[in-house]
């Protein structure tokens, strides 16, 4: 057996790293981690610091950075091996007997790094000698300052075919090949990789060289214009993110990540004094690179160039990312102004123009919105229908069930405001005030409208005569009190009526009196006939007359989400207990997660009556009526 990641992973999680490191360095508390001296270099203000959750030291003086088996080997000067023995003796854990065969892989691996680390010496050294001369005014046409060069370690790859082997003799090709420096072509001819192209080091976690990527100073046909390593033993470019070994520790203190979609736009902004960015190697987004940047920050920002390209790209990467979204973890996109790339806008517009893009980037849900939106032209029912059908499969792909119904919620409400607009002659548009014209509403020009007297003389009825009590009741005084929201959750309200039979009178009612608001003259759109009155026993402040137009149509909302999907949950719920003669394992299995559910929406409705309800009369400090089924 080897000592596998898995492994390292448990022993890493058993041991506290701040006690072990106190035991040789004084640590002070700073909020979530531990802040102190760094024990590698002298310094008189603390700048090293330890992080528990994340199982990592690091110090932003010098840049020493690792876990609790480099803190052994760096700091307590042990072998590897030792290192993992002693920390698993603190543990409690058995060290796996070593696997030949993992041995021989990590001696390979080792020694492929001395390939690739001669390698960019020789690049370096190249980029200085005179045939270096042309990628030197390259960089500098591109106004990379001397600093970037040597921080980034640019080098020139010389346009020979056997450069490589002369220049690192001591290895043979086969390393050279295994390190992804040579190639062969059909006859067997080995050459060099990498000619005639600006050199750049892609760099671990940890800053070692596992490959490289060229970019040629002029285009040719036939000649791609960037070329990185293939996949080694040492480098597999759907796990590794360019630049994140200098990136993480910005972010840290930005507690932001930025990914741009090359590494020339990295060093574009890190030139512009931008360090928290990385970028994928020349593939979309992976499932394994996703991960690495929500260890860093819960929302990372992805930058895409504002062409057609960059659209299709981001929304690779949302749907790469919906799967995987959880409680705090998500997206923020960024889309830069159609024709330029980073490096240009930097340079047209100056730093702060790009700092100001990815202070505001869009959320996950409105890029994914817009994107579908706007795929193609929405003229007829059909049309918007795929619209819809569109946004529901993306909502599918969420593994998350909480997520995944406030997706389908936020979706669906969109799409019904989209699809559904006030139609000019319906009694849900406020009508336009006369000139003059003002109203006591909170200032509003006109009132919201109102009912007929028979309307609401007919609902009130309905309300009164059996119905269900409690939050329905509200929530159709509420509708009442404004029309012009009916429309947005009359998709909700149906569903309510299908899963709740003894609410479909009340919602078909309320529908079929909006659908003729206005059709019974000057009478029909009148405040002054009032509203039916919600149960005496309950208030919300979507009913109080002092509560601003905007906020009550939001705590409206709210209401009508919370009273749906508790019927459509038992619904399912019923609908699941049917089938466990024919499935017994997975109806078990969904029944337990729906009753999850029910509780889960249980407690929101109860959260929400105490948050919204308001006493019935004055000096009532009562609690509100709960909802009843």
């Amino acid at each position: 057996m080897a000592i596998t990641p898995q492994w390292k992973d448990e022993l890493r999680a058993r041991i506290t790293l701040s006690a072990l490191v106190m035991r040789s360095v004084k640590l002070t508390r700073a909020g979530r981690e531990w802040k102190g001296c760094c024990p590698f270099h002298e310094e008189k203000t603390p700048s090293f610091y330890v992080n528990d959750a994340k199982q990592f030291y690091h110090c932003f003086g010098c840049g020493a950075h690792g876990d609790a088996i480099g803190w052994m080997v760096d700091h307590q000067g042990l072998a590897f091996m030792d290192a993992v023995k002693e920390l698993a003796a603190m543990a409690g854990m058995e060290v796996p007997a070593p696997d030949p065969q993992m041995a021989r892989r990590a001696e390979q691996r080792a020694s492929l790094i001395d390939v690739t680390e001669a390698a960019q010496r020789f690049f370096v050294e190249s980029l200085a000698a005179p045939g270096g001369k042309a990628a030197r005014d390259y960089l500098d046409r591109r106004g990379f300052s001397a600093t970037i060069c040597r921080e980034f370690g640019f080098g020139w790859a010389p346009d020979e075919r056997q450069a490589l082997p002369k220049a690192l003799a001591q290895f043979g090709e086969d390393m050279l090949e295994g390190a992804g420096m040579r190639a062969a072509n059909e006859a067997g001819e080995r050459y060099d990789r990498f000619r005639g192209r600006v050199m750049l080091p892609i760099q671990d976690a940890r800053g070692r060289v596992i490959a490289f990527g060229g970019r040629i100073l002029d285009k040719r046909d036939g000649v791609a214009k960037y070329l990185n390593s293939p996949d080694t033993e040492l480098f597999d470019k759907g796990r590794t993110l360019y630049n994140l070994h200098r990136a993480a520790p910005a972010a840290r203190q930005s507690g932001r990540v930025v990914v741009v979609e090359g590494y020339m736009d990295v060093i574009a902004l890190a030139n512009a004094g931008i360090a928290d960015v990385v970028a994928p190697l020349g593939t979309a987004l992976t499932e394994m690179q996703l991960e690495l940047l929500w260890r860093m920050v819960e929302v990372p920002v992805l930058c895409f160039d504002g062409d057609a390209a960059g659209q299709r790209a981001a929304m690779r990467a949302v749907a790469r990312a919906l799967p995987l979204l959880a409680p705090m973890r998500s997206l923020g996109i960024v889309r830069l102004p159609a024709g330029l790339d980073p490096d240009d806008l930097v340079k047209q517009q100056g730093k702060a123009a790009m700092e100001r893009l990815l202070a505001r980037p869009a959320s996950l849900i409105d890029t994914l919105w817009e994107f579908e939106r706007d795929a193609q032209p929405l003229s007829t029912p059909e049309a918007k229908a795929g619209l819809k059908a569109r946004l529901m499969a993306h909502v599918e792909t969420i593994a998350d069930p909480e997520i995944k119904s406030l997706y389908r919620r936020e979706l669906s409400d969109r799409f019904s405001a989209f699809a559904y607009p006030p139609r000019e002659r319906s009694g849900f548009a406020r009508p336009a005030p006369q000139r003059g014209q003002r109203g006591a509403w909170k200032g509003a020009p006109m009132p919201p409208p109102g009912l007929s007297q028979e309307a609401r003389v007919q609902l009130s009825q309905l309300m009164a005569g059996g119905q269900r009590k409690g939050l329905l009741a509200a929530v159709i005084a509420g509708l009442a009190r404004f029309p012009q929201e009916i429309d947005r959750h009359a998709e909700a309200l149906s569903r309510l009526a299908r899963h709740d039979p003894k609410s479909a009178p009340l919602i078909e009612s309320l529908f079929e009196l909006a659908e003729t608001l206005d059709s019974r003259g000057p009478v029909a759109i009148c405040e002054s006939l009032g509203h039916p009155a919600p149960p005496a026993d309950i208030r919300y402040a979507f009913l109080d007359e002092g509560t601003s137009t905007g906020d009550a149509c939001e705590e409206l909302a709210e209401a009508v989400s919370l009273l749906v999907e508790r019927p459509a949950l038992e619904a399912a719920l019923a609908a699941t207990i049917a089938r466990f003669e024919s499935d017994p394992e997975g109806s078990f299995a969904e029944q337990t997660r729906l009753r999850a559910q029910l509780t889960t929406v249980d407690e929101r409705l109860k959260a929400f009556g105490r948050r919204k309800a308001a006493p019935a009369a004055q000096g009532d400090t009562s609690a509100p009526a709960e909802e009843t089924k």
